[in-house]
């Protein structure tokens, strides 16, 4: 990036403390601290949904680390997300912090794309928290809240990841015929329900016939 008259560049991983105490040092502690920070950042995407959406959310997780930091009471953030499954859970955790959150989708962005943004305004530390600087990909979470001492930082979810882009998805309609050199034979189940939510309709099904004689029009004529 060509420098910029007035602009501070500091090139960095943002997940590496290095990085974050750079930024930090930059606005010098209580004395100066930023009205709006603004995070664009994005991973390099796997294709695994899960996993990118999980990887993208913890960037934003350290940037957010940071603006504890680094920014005023009052004051505001901006950041990238990958919407998903779990986006109501980020909502309710940047909560925590902002007066207000909502997640916006500019005109400038695809429709096709999952990205949105986050937008928190009016900043306000939970009483009793203890800012503090956390890489959620690399550090043991746990043992840095305790150092703390902190019950408002021992707020932890864990992520599991389950299955990947190979397997079938719950929107879309398959055939049968799973292996192109045979063809699909349908097998009984091992065991049917014992009491089905159907059973009562069956059994009237099996004493009643839906079957129905022709019908014949007439007209005022008599033709028919």
């Amino acid at each position: 990036m060509a420098p910029l008259p007035g602009v501070t560049q500091i090139q960095g991983d943002i997940t590496k403390l290095s990085t974050a105490q750079a930024i930090i040092d930059h606005f010098g502690g209580e004395s100066q601290k930023a009205q709006l920070v603004v995070c664009d950042g994005a991973p390099d995407v796997t294709g695994l949904h899960d996993i990118d959406e999980y990887i993208q959310s913890q960037l934003l997780l350290a940037a957010l680390s940071i603006t504890t930091h680094v920014l005023m009471t009052g004051g505001n953030f901006v950041a990238k997300i990958f919407r998903g499954k779990d986006t109501n859970l980020l909502y309710s955790q940047l909560r925590i912090f902002f007066e207000k959150v909502s997640i916006a989708k500019p005109a400038s962005s695809r429709n096709s794309s999952i990205e949105a943004f986050v937008v928190c305004q009016n900043y306000r530390c939970p009483d009793g928290y203890i800012p503090q600087m956390i890489n959620p990909m690399a550090d043991n979470v746990q043992v840095i809240v305790d150092e703390t001492n902190s019950n408002v930082n021992h707020k932890l979810i864990p992520f599991v990841v389950c299955g990947d882009m190979r397997g079938f998805d719950s929107d879309m309609s398959y055939s049968l015929n799973l292996n192109e050199n045979s063809e699909y034979t349908y097998k009984e189940v091992v065991q049917k329900p014992i009491s089905p939510a159907y059973k009562e309709i069956l059994e009237k099904l099996k004493n009643c016939s839906i079957k129905h004689s022709a019908i014949t029009v007439k007209h005022e004529d008599g033709e028919k």
